[in-house]
């Protein structure tokens, strides 16, 4: 389900206010003080300082300027848990927060407990429009820390050679054998809308809307499978250095890539890839999407299948023709099955799994709509500095809270990374 718009009543934004928040404590209940403290790379951070980045937020964003009463918890934490916001002022250096023993796990669920109480309070009244929309964008940051915890714990739990399970779970029934080959979907050329309409929430690099361009596309019915990219490895696709971009096989080389992140070794030949779940080590599924791999992998798999990334706009136009319950049938985190599935045997002849699973890396860099602006204030921050280098996926995982998505929503991370559900559908031209 899609969520209320941001002009809801006080009660309803409190409701979702607490449900959002609540849902972040059950993601970590079972963790101890040590699971959520340590920091597996750069790129990932502890659950305890997801935990209290989030309370964070709506200190410094919501509390601070619209509740005079307001007493802040600690001082400290003002510069422990501000993520890139230079705007606010100096922070912990993001590779440094795994250092971060104290506070303790407690400590910061009293953190949460204290805003969580201020915020009751502000919202047991209407209140403007102007800060309703700023706490929905809190609690879409929310959301959005909700899915890095899981793939951060994930990347956390791979390194221990114990393989310990975040939640255990049986693994789905998969089938005997590889789907067959996907059904090429086309849609037409011509002038085609793209963005955000304005109605209800979206964040800023979603906009404005306006007019793109395409010529006559195909898309692959469904995602890239496991037991594809198992043809693509057993063919020497990490070692055929005309199939990658330069960056892309320079890195191939320096870190030494021969599977996705997360497998277990090269399958041998007609056996099964096994991987770190967040259930444990587990035979993944032939028929269900590949995941973990990087936007260079991605497209050198993309160019050994004779065929393409589509566009960001492509996808999104495709997407545009899809039912609601395209969404409110995938597999997202929800579901709890915290992986990527294939796609159900009576999906139907059309576009499947558009939603959830895995998020689809496109060829199209992160980069400003014709007209953006960022706002004004630290707010401006979130998206709008970080339009370089980067490029869009779509579509969200099975990490991604129901709620969160939609057509127009843009995902972005550098090239080379890969410890997010990230896989790939295949494009050509018509």
């Amino acid at each position: 389900m899609m969520p209320a718009p941001a002009d809801a009543s006080g009660c309803d934004l409190a409701g979702r206010y607490a449900a959002v928040r609540a849902r972040s404590l059950a993601l970590a209940e079972g963790l101890s003080d040590a699971d959520a403290t340590v920091q597996s790379m750069d790129d990932a951070s502890p659950a305890k300082w997801h935990l209290a980045h989030t309370t964070w937020f709506f200190e410094e964003f919501i509390l601070a300027g619209a509740a005079p009463a307001y007493r802040g918890y600690d001082a400290r934490y003002r510069y422990l848990f501000n993520s890139y916001y230079d705007s606010v002022g100096a922070r912990h250096p993001r590779p440094r927060r795994g250092l971060l023993t104290r506070p303790s796990l407690d400590e910061v669920q009293g953190y949460r407990a204290h805003v969580d109480n201020a915020m009751a309070r502000l919202l047991a009244d209407p209140v403007p429009d102007a800060l309703a929309r700023r706490v929905v964008l809190g609690l879409h940051h929310e959301q959005q820390h909700q899915e890095l915890l899981l793939t951060d714990l994930l990347h956390l739990f791979a390194q221990n050679p114990l393989h310990p399970a975040y939640r255990d779970a049986a693994p789905p029934s998969a089938p005997a054998t590889a789907p067959g080959s996907p059904a090429w979907i086309p849609f037409d050329g011509g002038r085609h809308w793209v963005g955000h309409d304005g109605e209800g929430f979206a964040y800023d690099c979603e906009g404005p809307r306006h007019e793109v361009l395409l010529r006559p596309f195909r898309l692959a019915s469904r995602p890239v499978c496991n037991a594809e990219w198992c043809d693509f490895i057993a063919d020497g696709g990490y070692r055929t250095p005309t199939l990658w971009l330069s960056d892309g096989w320079k890195t191939v080389q320096t870190e030494g890539w021969t599977t996705p992140l997360h497998w277990n070794g090269e399958p041998a030949p007609g056996e099964a890839p096994r991987a770190m779940t967040l259930a444990g080590l587990q035979s993944l599924d032939p028929a269900a999407p590949v995941a973990h791999v990087s936007f260079y992998e991605a497209d050198a798999y993309a160019r050994w299948a004779g065929k393409r990334l589509p566009s960001e706009f492509e996808w999104e136009v495709a997407a545009q023709g899809l039912p609601e319950a395209a969404l409110e049938g995938a597999n997202l985190a929800d579901r709890g099955t915290l992986r990527p599935l294939a796609a159900p045997a009576a999906a139907g002849p059309g576009l499947v799994q558009m939603y959830g699973d895995v998020w689809e890396w496109t060829a199209s860099p992160f980069v400003a709509y014709p007209g953006f602006r960022p706002a004004a204030g630290a707010i401006g921050e979130y998206n709008g500095k970080f339009m370089c280098n980067q490029f869009v996926l779509r579509g969200g995982s099975c990490a991604t809270p129901a709620g969160h998505l939609r057509a127009t929503y843009r995902n972005f991370f550098y090239p080379h990374q890969r410890w997010q559900f990230a896989g790939l559908r295949l494009a050509e031209d018509a």
